[in-house]
């Protein structure tokens, strides 16, 4: 559930009891394996730890105005959950993630990037550390730029511009853009271009 608890301090005094050690054990191993180049603070109703503003001026592309959110921890409605966007969005992360927690004979509860547990007995307290661990802040940033250059997105997250005689130029070269079609109406026909998105 989204807090309106402005720091981490008056999240945690929020909790019921239960859930705030949860939270607490988890956020030990989190702060004992995270980055210095990481921040710890509120960000969208939740602990987060995200690369500053100080190490990446532009922010999250979404919402410059914010930190570059890497991982998160959550007391939910039915369940404790911690958010790791390094798993999430590196393939390689992913299997070493799923095969690391197998390992420790725990069930898994993952979505996209959250992995949720009921209690924190039930967590991989070492596989999360590891995790957080084996993503630098400088690295995550590095992996971020190329995920966004994938999609034709500069490193701040706009669209590449489009070069002469409508091609879009990026990192693999040049793509025609727009297409003819033919569409009819009242009996004629008439044709449009269709634009790029």
């Amino acid at each position: 559930m989204k807090s309106n608890a402005t720091t981490v301090k008056d999240y945690l005094a929020s909790l019921p009891e239960d859930r705030r050690v949860g939270i607490e054990a988890v956020r030990k191993v989190i702060l004992a394996n995270l980055d210095k180049d990481y921040e710890e603070g509120m960000v969208y109703g939740m602990i987060g730890y995200s690369v500053p503003h100080r190490v990446w001026p532009s922010g999250y592309h979404c919402d410059p105005s914010k930190p570059l959110m890497m991982c998160a921890l959550a007391s939910q409605k039915n369940n404790l959950t911690v958010y790791l966007m390094s798993v999430y969005s590196e393939k390689a992360e992913r299997e070493w993630f799923h095969q690391a927690w197998k390992a420790t004979g725990k069930k898994l509860d993952m979505g996209g990037c959250c992995v949720r547990f009921k209690r924190v007995e039930d967590a991989a307290l070492d596989v999360i550390g590891e995790a957080v661990a084996r993503t630098p802040a400088k690295g995550y940033v590095e992996n971020y730029v190329k995920i966004l250059a994938s999609t034709g997105r500069g490193p701040d997250g706009k669209k590449l511009k489009e070069g002469a005689k409508g091609k879009a130029v990026g990192k693999k070269g040049t793509k025609k853009v727009g297409k003819k079609k033919v569409v009819k109406k009242s009996g004629k026909k008439l044709s449009k271009k269709k634009g790029a998105r």
